[in-house]
C-alpha cells in the first residue's frame, strides 16, 4: 500500500455536522490513498487524540474501520488548522459548487501537482466552505454538474474530488520517484491481468 499513498496530501473537513459524513470522508481518504485527514471541529464532537478516535464505535462503523488506518487530527477552528498547514508549507484549495475563490477551476481542468504539499478543503454540509477558508486558499475547485441540483453530499463530493487529485498526484509521484522504478499501480494491474 505504501507506494500508492499520496505523500503530503491532506483532506480537510471544515465544521462537519454529521459523524456519518466524517466517517465517509475518512473511508474515501483511506481507499484513495490520501495521507491524512484534518477535521475543523469547533463543536468538539471528536476527541482530540487519534487513538481515542480509533476506538469510537460510531466513527469506526461509518468509516468501515478506515479510522484505524488513516491519520486524523482535529482542530478547534479554521485559523488553527491553517496555522498548522502554513507552518508546514502546505498550499490549500477549497471545494465549492459556487464561484468563490481568487482563482476558480473546474475539477477536470485543475493541476493538483503544482504544489508538493497540498490540502484540499471540504465545507460544511449546509453552509459549504467558509469565507475564511476561501481567503487562505490558492483556488476554488468545482465539480461540473449538469442537473437542476447544484450540490452533492460531503461523502460523494470528497470521493469525486479526491479521486481526481490522487490520480494526478500518484501519476506524478510514479514518474519522478527516486530510481525511476516502474509505476506500482501498473505493476499491480499487470499482475491481475495475468
Amino acid at each position: 500500500m505504501k507506494p500508492f499513498v499520496c505523500k503530503n496530501l491532506i483532506a480537510v473537513i471544515e465544521s462537519p455536522c454529521d459523524i456519518q459524513n466524517i466517517g465517509t470522508v475518512i473511508r474515501n481518504v483511506n481507499a484513495l490513498g490520501v495521507e491524512k485527514v484534518y477535521v475543523v471541529d469547533p463543536r468538539r464532537s471528536l476527541p482530540d487524540d487519534w487513538q481515542d478516535m480509533r476506538g469510537r464505535k460510531s466513527l469506526a462503523r461509518t468509516s468501515v474501520s478506515a479510522v484505524k488506518w488513516s491519520f486524523v487530527k482535529r482542530f478547534d477552528s479554521t485559523d488553527d488548522c491553517f496555522d498548522q498547514l502554513e507552518k508546514n508549507n502546505f498550499h490549500s484549495v477549497v471545494t465549492s459548487p459556487h464561484i468563490k475563490g481568487q482563482r476558480n477551476v473546474w475539477l477536470h481542468e485543475g493541476d493538483f501537482t503544482e504544489h508538493t504539499k497540498l490540502a484540499v478543503w471540504f465545507g460544511n454540509e449546509k453552509r459549504g466552505i467558509s469565507d475564511r477558508a476561501v481567503e487562505h486558499s490558492d483556488a476554488c475547485i468545482a465539480i461540473p454538474m449538469f442537473g437542476m441540483i447544484e450540490s452533492l453530499n460531503l461523502g460523494t463530493s470528497s470521493g469525486i474530488v479526491l479521486y481526481e487529485v490522487t490520480k494526478q498526484r500518484r501519476d506524478y509521484q510514479s514518474r519522478y520517484r527516486k530510481g525511476k522504478r516502474a509505476n506500482p499501480l501498473q505493476t499491480v494491474m499487470a499482475r491481475e491481468e495475468d
